[in-house]
């Protein structure tokens, strides 16, 4: 992994960002998505998400996109503005090679630039935690090795291939909070 580069995204990467999306949809519980979103779509997510938050991708020493990361708004009010949500994705034959990792260090260091303080995930993880064909605990233990902490369980909130799914919020403070402004 040492030759990939991470850049900002480009609209032209929307085909690839939905080729490596897309077996997650449709081969697993780690989004709830059901259809696998189209280049289109991902034009206009990419075209949202940059007009105020990072967008990286990670490219290969052939240019090919191999990886992807943005921040997106936590919640539409104002004072929310202090905290973004996080998705981190990487072609499955780049999973366990430290490219998740190098994709949100830099995604967290340009957040913290921009006055981002705390960033959230919203991680699928499967009832009682015993992992099924379609959902490890893989992502959730790479957002704790990350230092994110738990910060709230969903239960049964999702319903994707027949069973449910728990949605477990992390959250990981990018700075130091002023405990006098409780």
């Amino acid at each position: 992994m040492s030759k990939v580069k991470i850049r900002p995204v480009r609209l032209s990467d929307a085909k690839r960002l939905s080729e490596i999306y897309a077996p997650y949809v449709k081969e697993t519980a780690i989004t709830f998505e059901i259809e696998a979103p189209d280049a289109k779509e991902f034009e206009r997510r990419i075209k949202k998400t940059v007009k105020s938050y990072p967008y990286l991708v990670a490219e290969n020493d052939d240019g090919v996109v191999v990886g992807y990361a943005y921040a997106s708004a936590f919640h539409e009010r104002a004072a929310f503005s202090i905290s973004a949500e996080i998705s981190v994705y990487t072609d499955g034959a780049f999973r366990h090679q430290g490219l998740g990792r190098r994709l949100l260090t830099e995604l967290e260091r340009q957040m913290k630039a921009a006055g981002i303080q705390n960033s959230n995930s919203a991680i699928a993880v499967p009832v009682n935690d015993i992992p099924d064909e379609y959902l490890d605990c893989n992502s959730w233990q790479f957002h704790e090795h990350m230092g994110y902490k738990e910060a709230g369980r969903f239960h049964c909130v999702a319903k994707k291939f027949g069973r449910y799914y728990d949605l477990l919020w992390m959250e990981k403070w990018l700075c130091e909070r002023d405990e006098s402004q409780k």
